[in-house]
């Protein structure tokens, strides 16, 4: 999708496109915040900031729309109170900030809102809490209840449970996933950079990028790491834009001091084109969401069979297993390359299809004949 250009009464251009006007008119919206957008190093939590992005958030609900808010900043909110003056780098340390940042976060949320009479419920999650199909179903439901009672959701990672192993990424990917989770028509991610560039704008020469329409539009683009407060940067909004666009849900991507256009009519900032159709909640967690137990090393012939025939797998392609799983887990296959072509729900435990590996299904036991992992249960890459 190209961006069309037109003319307002100032002279400025103004992006308008598909992509645009489905953000502008959606019903369900999830909007993510940056750290830098609302906390920093020497003050600690910014309220006046803040108040203009609840500003505008409140605008778009009375024009109609369903708000889910996913905030960071419980670490950025935690410093100043605990006299620290630069970001902590051990995990104790940053755990114990966002234990102290957290409640005044909640708390600023809620006294902000509450100039509108509204009620704001928390909601912290981890990676593990979205990898978990039943956590992932209860952590929907209680975002649809607190909508369905008029509250407005603000989500946040529990920063002081979650590791390494356990984070989102500086909420981008976290905001993806519950843009998928509670079905959203848009997702505006907003924080300290007007748009996506093809390079660092702060170095110079740096093309904007108003719309991204698939691959090729991100051709010779060049993302960075995150900054002093945050820990996702461009390489992160990039990847968590795609996902949810990949998931059938469009992206706006913008400055936070550009809010109230952003969530007006999202002429700012870099839109991204959603896939055509969009996936089941089911798929995208197999694709997006679900912590990989271990794979399925096949040869070309089931290759040919589950991608190109997009048909399931049988014992009789696979020659290889490795990791520890359980029927019910999702692994990824493997082909001959080493390129994973598939993820997928395996029927059996990893014992099991030892046993079963390069058979015939009409060589296995009647109990052991059902697919090794079934075409509904696959999404192709």
């Amino acid at each position: 999708m190209t961006a069309e250009k037109t003319t307002t009464a100032d002279g400025e251009a103004a992006r308008t496109s598909t992509t645009r006007t489905t953000i502008a008119n959606a019903h369900s919206v999830v909007v993510k915040i940056g750290s830098s957008a609302i906390t920093s190093i020497v003050d600690g939590l910014d309220v006046a900031r803040l108040d203009r992005l609840v500003d505008a958030i409140e605008a778009r609900m009375r024009a109609g729309s369903d708000v889910v808010v996913v905030s960071s900043g419980a670490v950025g909110a935690g410093l100043a109170p605990l006299g620290l003056v630069t970001r902590p780098r051990d995990l104790a340390t940053k755990q114990a900030a966002a234990s102290v940042g957290q409640l005044a976060l909640a708390n600023a949320w809620g006294a902000s809102f509450a100039r509108y009479g509204r009620t704001v419920g928390q909601v912290l999650l981890t990676a593990d809490d979205i990898a978990r199909r039943t956590q992932a179903r209860n952590a929907t439901r209680t975002l649809d209840r607190l909508r369905s009672l008029h509250a407005v959701a603000i989500v946040n990672e529990n920063d002081t449970v979650a590791t390494a192993e356990l984070r989102f990424g500086d909420n981008d990917r976290l905001a993806a996933l519950v843009a998928h989770l509670t079905r959203a028509d848009a997702l505006v991610l907003l924080s300290d950079v007007d748009g996506l560039y093809d390079g660092d704008p702060r170095k110079g020469n740096a093309n904007f990028v108003p719309e991204v329409s698939g691959p090729e539009d991100l051709d010779g683009v060049v993302a960075g790491a995150g900054g002093t407060l945050g820990t996702g940067g461009m390489a992160s909004k990039l990847s968590a834009a795609r996902l949810a666009a990949d998931g059938g849900v469009p992206v706006l991507l913008a400055a936070a001091s550009d809010a109230a256009a952003a969530l007006g009519d999202a002429e700012v900032g870099t839109a991204f084109a959603p896939r055509p159709t969009r996936m089941t909640a089911r798929r995208f967690w197999v694709r997006h969401a679900a912590d990989e137990h271990g794979a399925l090393h096949l040869d070309a012939g089931a290759v040919e069979a589950v991608v190109g025939r997009r048909g399931s797998l049988l014992p009789a392609g696979v020659t290889a297993l490795s990791g520890i799983f359980y029927g019910g887990d999702v692994v990824a296959l493997v082909g001959p390359d080493g390129r994973t072509v598939a993820r997928g729900v395996v029927a059996y435990d990893a014992a099991e299809v030892e046993e079963m590996i390069g058979r015939s299904t009409r060589d296995l036991p009647p109990e052991s004949r059902r697919p090794l992992v079934h075409a509904d249960d696959l999404v192709r890459f």
